[in-house]
């Protein structure tokens, strides 16, 4: 009874894994995306064979699942960022998307055993396709690009000006420069 109790643990303690988180999720999940993408492609195309062409027709083919409209450039609301009215400019997948999605796949492809050296989804024409996406987005959709600070450069620039070393009373903004 004890040994039937002791294997019942042990499969419960394998079982009881701790939950993954919402990365580790989302991750899993476009990993699997991408798989079956590939296998469904006319041949099916290995995970070893696969290359930045295969990644930038995914990218592609996902734009038909995007919430995002982006006007045309002769759509009448081009470049305004809130139109009063609808229009039938296509549903795209946003920039920051793509991104996020795009780092995730990366990580679980050096994480499935790929080489960071041979990894399509850190080749050069996705970066290039990414900018272009997004640089397409900000000006159809009016809303200018602005890269986010680094949380280190915000502290950095909170505790400027600096008093200099022996002027206890001083900033380093309003001190005179020595001659």
């Amino acid at each position: 009874m004890s040994s039937s109790a002791g294997a019942e643990g042990s499969s419960r303690s394998s079982q009881q894994q701790a939950p993954l988180s919402r990365y580790e999720s989302q991750k899993r999940r476009d990993w699997n995306t991408f798989g079956q993408y590939l296998k469904n492609q006319r041949p099916p195309v290995s995970l070893s064979h696969c290359n930045c062409n295969h990644v930038l027709e995914f990218l592609r083919y996902l734009d038909q699942f995007g919430k995002t409209k982006v006007h045309l450039t002769g759509c009448v609301f081009f470049g305004q960022p809130d139109p009063p009215a609808p229009c039938t400019c296509p549903l795209r997948q946003a920039w920051g998307s793509l991104d996020a999605l795009i780092g995730r796949l990366r990580a679980a492809y050096e994480e499935h055993g790929g080489s960071p050296d041979t990894n399509p989804f850190g080749n050069g024409a996705i970066r290039l396709y990414l900018r272009e996406v997004r640089e397409s987005q900000a000006k159809a959709r009016g809303i200018p690009y602005k890269k986010k600070k680094k949380k280190k450069q915000q502290q950095l620039a909170a505790k400027l000006p600096l008093p200099l070393p022996g002027d206890s009373n001083k900033t380093a903004a309003n001190h005179p420069l020595p001659l």
